[in-house]
Order: C-alpha cells, then structure tokens, then sequence
C-alpha cells in the first residue's frame, strides 16, 4: 500500500487455495482466514483489514470472532459495494445505525440552502434584466399565431415530481392533437416561423425562469423530460432515473457540452450523473458562464 497512507501491508489472507503461496503486488497470500488469528498474534499486527463480499457475513462474523478472542487488533471491513452503482454516495448514521448510501443526492443541509439562494438571486436578476426581450418575444409569439404566449407542459423533476414547465409557445395550438407526444427531431417542422427562430436560439426557454423562483426547477441541473418519454427511456437508459437526483434544470453539464435535442441519451445520462456526482458551486458558475457562448445557439437545437 502507498507510503501515504501510513499503512505497511504484511500479509493477504484467501480462502481460495488457488492464491496461496502467490503475491499480490509483492506481498504473500499466507493461508486461509482459519489461520489469520494466529498470525495477528504472532506477528504483533496492529489493523486487520476485511474485504469479504457481502455474502459471506456469516464467515466475516466468525473471523473477527477468532481474532477479538485472541487479539486486542484493530478490525476494518472495507465493504463491496463496487458491484452496485454508485452515484454521489456517502456514508451517515441513522438512529445509532451505520447506514451507507449507495446512492445520494448531493441536496442535503447546507448544499441546497445555498443552491436555492444562487437560484433566487440569479433567476430574479436575469427577469429584471431580461423584462424588455421577454416583452418583445411574447408580442412576436403572439403576432406569428393564434393561441396563448406562454405553453405549459407537464415533466419530471427532483425525486419523480411532476410540474408544469414554461415556455415561450413555438408550435400551433393543436400540434400534437393527431400524433401525441413526439420526441423532436431535426426533421420536425411543426414550429412556426417565429417559434423555429425562438427554438434556434433556445429563447423559448427563458419564461423557466418562473419556474425557478416557484421552486420547481434551478438554474442548473438535468434537463427536465416528459413523464411518457420518462417511462419509455428508464427501461431503455442505464440510471436514467437517477438523473432525477437533483432538481431539473434550465441549462446542464450535458447541455452545454453538445448533448442536447436529438442526440445520445447514453451519453446526455453520463453527463448529468458527472454533474450531480461533482456538483458545487463554482460548477454550477461554470456551466452558467459556458451557456451564455454554447448554450444558446446550438445545431442539436431546433
């Protein structure tokens, strides 16, 4: 083990015969676990390290068993959980019990106060700043078809919610009231003239904002989908759910890395659990920061 650690490996331990009298980066697999007591006491060894897999507890139980009735040793178990995906885990305490968290939203104590305040600030001087384009959007929306300003469309968000997301209208009214939901793709040419303009230049997005200071959506985070299009990919998308980890957001990692319309939704998934895995602060600066050069104008948006 590296010398920063403070630790000098002596000794592996297997049950598989296999491994014994063979080396593990110089060190000798010994014997068995019968024999491990045996040898901590013989040896003065201060720490014994486990790595059982998890079903092997009733051997574990037994093993430090032995070695707490013969030694006063240090035991560590360094649990298996590599064979689980991990996203942003940690480990707490719950009622006195140990509990390892497997998978964890990063949204927790102090995280998702600061998160929000960001959220409330920004969001209400982007509105404030934004007031005379918004103005002059709705009157363009509102001049090129008939129908409401505004489109409300119901998606996911944070653990499953569903909300009604806003945007700047792009389509007829009826678009989709002979086909249903559809997944838009580059060949998709129900929007208005003035809505393909506002999809080009993801303007139709701004009125999320709103969204934003309701609470329902951040700045930052996931791209938000809808529920029919949610059942369809969390079948079809490895941890696609577990982008639902955090809140959904107007602009993303994948987003601003090209991952956005019709493109790889394996790999849009990538990014978004990259973000929420590192999400701080200064990366959700970041991505705000980048969107303004890369997250508006984009070939996958239309």
């Amino acid at each position: 083990m590296a010398e920063w650690t403070g630790l000098e490996v002596v000794a592996f331990f297997d049950d598989d015969a296999f491994l014994r009298d063979q080396k593990i980066e110089d060190i000798p697999v010994v014997n068995n676990l019968d024999e491990l007591p045996i040898f901590v006491v013989n040896n003065e060894i201060d720490q014994v390290w486990m790595a059982l897999p998890l079903r092997a507890d009733e051997r574990l139980k037994s093993t430090i068993a032995s070695i707490h009735e013969l030694s006063s040793a240090e035991v560590r178990m360094v649990p298996d959980i590599y064979d689980f995906p991990l996203h942003n885990y940690s480990v707490s305490e719950v009622a006195g019990l140990p509990v390892l968290n497997l998978t964890d939203s990063p949204m927790f104590g102090i995280n998702r106060v600061v998160k929000t305040m960001v959220d409330i600030l920004l969001s209400t001087l982007a509105l404030i700043v934004l007031s005379p384009l918004l103005l002059l959007i709705a009157v363009g929306v509102k001049l090129s078809s008939l129908g409401p300003v505004l489109y409300r469309q119901e998606r996911v968000s944070w653990n499953g919610k569903r909300f009604n997301m806003l945007k700047f209208r792009s389509m007829p009214v009826a678009a989709e009231d002979q086909t249903g939901p559809q997944w838009t793709k580059a060949t998709d040419h129900r929007a208005t003239w003035f809505g393909s303009l506002l999809r080009r230049t993801s303007l139709d997005e701004l009125p999320q904002f709103f969204n934003v200071l309701k609470g329902d959506m951040s700045i930052v985070g996931p791209r938000p989908e809808r529920p029919v299009f949610v059942e369809q990919f969390r079948s079809e998308v490895p941890d696609y759910m577990q982008k639902h980890l955090v809140k959904a957001g107007i602009t993303g990692w994948a987003q601003v890395n090209g991952w956005r319309g019709d493109t790889d939704l394996k790999t849009r998934i990538e990014y978004d659990l990259y973000y929420i895995e590192n999400w701080a602060v200064w990366f959700d600066l970041k991505i705000m920061f980048l969107t303004l050069f890369k997250g508006f104008i984009s070939k996958n948006a239309y």
